[in-house]
């Protein structure tokens, strides 16, 4: 990668939180590993279809797949302020639940559970997207139904590259390995409210290590944890036939 691409790309893994040690080869973990891609250019709305393959084996913390925009400093004046929408799981359930975070300026994270108990092989279609006629304000949508109020999160008029990706958190604590096997199918942006939605076919992909992400196609990739062996921190751009 260029240099210059190089440190672009690296200065917003960063503000995502998306920069691991690239001297590190094993998945254990206290703190956040990644397995995904973001988009070459901002976006008013992204959404995915995604399905937990296996049931998610959480040791300490959580993990999750989402889809998202936003992150850590990227809000006014260096705050944090995000949205995203996916699916998570938690020690001691094997089960994931449906749920949506927001982050506005100064203030904590907020978790809003949509739904329990979902069963691997499930399929959950979701979104984020700019409210039509209201630049600025984000809605959640599942299933091609609204989820959320319209939350508007200032200074956010497609300022940011849409996030698709795999998560774990290791709790904080000691260093975990938990495993994933998440699929990502019709992976879709819209560039400006109410525009029309395209395939995500350009971006960069990154996976920290112990993690892998595997292209099937356009707009469609799987994350999971590698079983035997061990991957670097990878961070590579792509270009994908529609």
């Amino acid at each position: 990668m260029p240099r210059r691409l190089f440190v672009v790309a690296f200065t917003v893994f960063a503000a995502l939180g998306l920069v691991a040690p690239l001297s590190a080869f094993a998945c254990a973990s206290s703190g956040y590993t990644y397995a995904g891609v973001f988009g070459a250019e901002r976006a008013s709305g992204v959404g995915a279809t995604l399905t937990a393959l296996s049931a998610p084996e959480v040791i300490g913390g959580h993990v999750a797949a989402w889809v998202g925009v936003g992150g850590p400093g990227m809000g006014p004046n260096g705050s944090d302020e995000w949205i995203q929408v996916g699916l998570s799981a938690f020690p001691g359930t094997g089960v994931s639940n449906l749920y949506y975070e927001v982050t506005r300026p100064g203030a904590e994270p907020t978790y809003h559970e949509i739904e329990t108990g979902i069963m691997p092989g499930m399929i959950r279609k979701v979104m984020v997207a700019e409210v039509r006629g209201k630049p600025g304000a984000w809605q959640v949508w599942v299933d091609g139904k609204p989820a959320s109020e319209p939350i508007f999160l200032p200074g956010s008029h497609r300022a940011w590259l849409p996030v698709v990706t795999a998560e774990s958190w290791g709790g904080g604590l000691k260093p975990v390995c938990n495993s994933y096997s998440y699929r990502f199918d019709q992976v879709r942006i819209a560039r400006d409210i109410g525009a029309g939605w395209h395939k995500l076919v350009r971006g960069t992909s990154f996976q920290d290590p112990g993690y892998r992400l595997l292209f099937q196609g356009a707009g469609r990739f799987l994350a999971d944890r590698v079983e035997s062996g061990s991957t670097k921190s990878l961070r590579q751009t792509f270009s994908l036939s529609r």
